[in-house]
């Protein structure tokens, strides 16, 4: 089990920390010709470079001796054999089992094995068009209804996996916001469409206030026959029954599967209906590989601790707070969504598994883009900004598919080196003296020069690390997302707090219940404060 920290990291990692604050990134390049070498490594088709990132040997050691004393192994150990890891809700933590992990006990991956041949044997069916909409006609169109765990995978994933995308096409609803619902169904033809329902108690709001008006769009083409255009994905059969959907086309998982984790389980329908079951298997296995990877692999090889080391030296040695993921990949746009949940909502946390306030800073702010698109938008914040802000560029070494014979190599060799470019830029910036000897070589005077040089100089010395894998493929896409998983766990691990609970998203489900019926009727706005009853007035008054 874990080993609830004492001590703060701070106070290990200062003495380093002070050390290479007072060097740059341009320095420690130049002072070891073999630190690419030094500082990367190669596992399970991924390659990990952190030689940009403000670290020396000596740094590297001691961020491993932390982990050592912290107990980062023995915590892996215990979630993947099944232990109740996550402690304020009493719960083991077994996604790993979802993808073949033989670590878990063997009712666990009976259970697993069976209710996953359930939902891919109904996805190839819609696929195939067995199981048919009401006329007897394959559904054209899939769309899932759910929010956060229930959407942010399977929507990232389809779109990450679109070349390989040939069953019906998928849609996804997510804001309660009804223009979500609108555009969404507007476009399509409910007598050709399936409808999932993806919510594990069958009560979260956004998601069945937006299944009513799927049923409602439904019935009013298809009659009683509705629910034959119905499944879910949930553990509460009474509610699914009660919405009028089949059992044999409802499909569960289990509480050791956190939200935010399950896109391996039958939350991950709707990518078997786009991929096909086959695909969504190696979406499994890459998964897994990386599984045994983190199982096996010696802490200073381990790519997933490698993650969280340098997450803790970013956040506790270097001090910064935010923490941008770059895909240079397209397909990979919503890819930053989806770990922005799983790791903010994994580790912002200010209480230890112990109950004491955390002896360090947790968690950082997760945003990004896909590059080159963020490169013409945020990255000046980056490159020139005052606060400086820590980078994950993810690129392939190949590109999946072309339009036009010929033209994928020229865009993929555009995108590869502007990857590299943006971390050159970031590590090792612009002196003034190379920006003056810039302009001078292209004819600026004496005049000019010394007015833009001040803005032309960039400090550099901003930290990145450079994730490479093959091509963007079912499997590489189930290593991408556990490669994250189990990082976002580490530095929990060493920050002594459960990343599996998520008691803070719990508070404004509860005070939204209090605040709807004041929404209609305004004289129900008892035990209100002043801004929020005030609000209430002005947004329920009728319009003037």
């Amino acid at each position: 089990m874990t080993t609830v920290p004492t001590r703060a990291i701070s106070d290990v990692l200062h003495p380093h920390a002070q050390r290479l604050k007072a060097s740059d990134l341009r320095a420690l390049f130049a002072q070891d010709s073999a630190r690419f070498d030094r500082f990367s490594v190669q596992a399970a088709g991924l390659l990990i470079d952190f030689s940009k990132e403000k670290i020396d040997a000596d740094a590297w050691q001691a961020l491993l001796a932390l982990a050592e004393a912290r107990g980062v192994a023995q915590a892996r150990d215990a979630q993947l054999a099944g232990e109740p890891i996550n402690a304020t809700e009493g719960r083991a933590v077994l996604h790993t089992a979802l993808r073949g992990g033989s670590w878990a006990p063997e009712q666990v991956r009976a259970e697993i094995d069976e209710e996953k041949q359930r939902f891919l044997a109904f996805a190839a069916r819609v696929r195939s068009g067995d199981a048919a909409s009401a006329s007897g006609e394959p559904f054209t169109d899939v769309v899932n209804i759910g929010i956060g765990g229930s959407d942010l995978g399977p929507a990232m994933a389809v779109r990450a996996l679109r070349p390989f995308c040939d069953g019906p096409t998928v849609h996804f609803i997510a804001n309660v916001d009804g223009a979500d619902a609108m555009d969404t169904l507007a476009a399509l033809d409910p007598k050709r469409t399936l409808v999932l329902v993806a919510s594990k108690t069958f009560t979260t709001l956004e998601t069945l206030t937006n299944a009513r008006t799927a049923r409602a769009w439904l019935e009013v083409a298809l009659g009683d026959a509705a629910g034959t255009h119905l499944a879910a994905l949930s553990t509460n059969r009474e509610a699914t029954a009660a919405f009028g959907i089949g059992a044999d086309r409802v499909f569960g998982f289990w509480d050791y599967v956190g939200g935010r984790y399950s896109v391996w389980s039958s939350i991950g329908l709707p990518v078997a209906i786009a991929i096909g079951p086959e695909r969504f298997e190696a979406f499994l296995q890459g998964a897994h590989a990386i599984d045994a990877h983190f199982a096996a692999a010696p802490l200073e090889e381990n790519l997933p601790v490698l993650l969280g080391l340098i997450g803790i030296w970013r956040r506790n040695a270097m001090g910064l707070t935010a923490h941008a993921v770059i895909p240079y990949e397209e397909r990979l746009a919503r890819f930053p969504a989806y770990l922005q949940q799983l790791d903010m909502e994994s580790n912002g946390k200010s209480t230890m598994t112990d109950g004491r306030p955390v002896l360090d800073p947790t968690g950082m702010i997760v945003f990004g883009e896909p590059g080159t698109n963020a490169q013409h938008s945020f990255f000046q914040l980056c490159h020139q900004g005052s606060d400086i802000i820590a980078m994950d560029v993810l690129v392939g070494r190949r590109s999946v598919g072309e339009l036009l014979p010929g033209r994928g190599a020229e865009h993929h060799r555009h995108l590869m080196a502007n990857a590299l470019a943006q971390t050159q830029a970031l590590a090792f910036g612009r002196t003034e003296e190379e920006a003056r000897a810039q302009m001078a070589a292209d004819g600026a005077d004496e005049q000019t020069i010394d007015r833009l040089a001040p803005h032309r100089t960039f400090a550099g010395d901003r930290p990145s690390t450079t994730l490479v894998y093959d091509q963007l493929d079912p499997e590489t896409l189930g290593k991408l997302i556990a490669l994250y998983e189990h990082k976002v766990f580490v530095e929990s691990v060493i920050w002594g707090i459960n990343a599996y609970d998520q008691w803070g998203v719990e508070l404004g489900k509860a005070l939204a219940k209090a605040v709807t019926p004041a929404l209609s009727d305004t004289t129900r706005t008892e035990g209100l404060d002043s801004s929020t009853a005030g609000l209430v007035a002005y947004l329920s008054a009728p319009d003037a």
